[in-house]
């Protein structure tokens, strides 16, 4: 199973669809509240080179944004 890091917010409404989208995968992942962790932050912002969020990290393959057919690729659910 990959390892899957959520970078989000509480409030961001990708996020929290991106993680309903892992959660109805069964795909388990670390969610990392950038708003509440400065750490989370930098290191998202250096994965990624940008703010936007959710920034997910599978396996040091990242997708920003949710976009749910990236996301099947990446976790090999196609």
């Amino acid at each position: 199973m990959a390892q899957v890091i959520i970078y989000s917010t509480p409030t961001c409404p990708s996020c929290i669809m991106a993680k309903h989208f892992l959660k109805s995968n069964n795909i388990k992942f670390i969610d990392k509240d950038i708003s509440l962790d400065k750490e989370a932050l930098d290191e998202m912002m250096k994965k990624s080179d940008q703010a936007g969020i959710p920034v997910i990290d599978i396996d040091g393959k990242i997708v920003v944004g949710f976009d749910r057919n990236r996301l099947k690729k990446a976790l090999g659910l196609d």
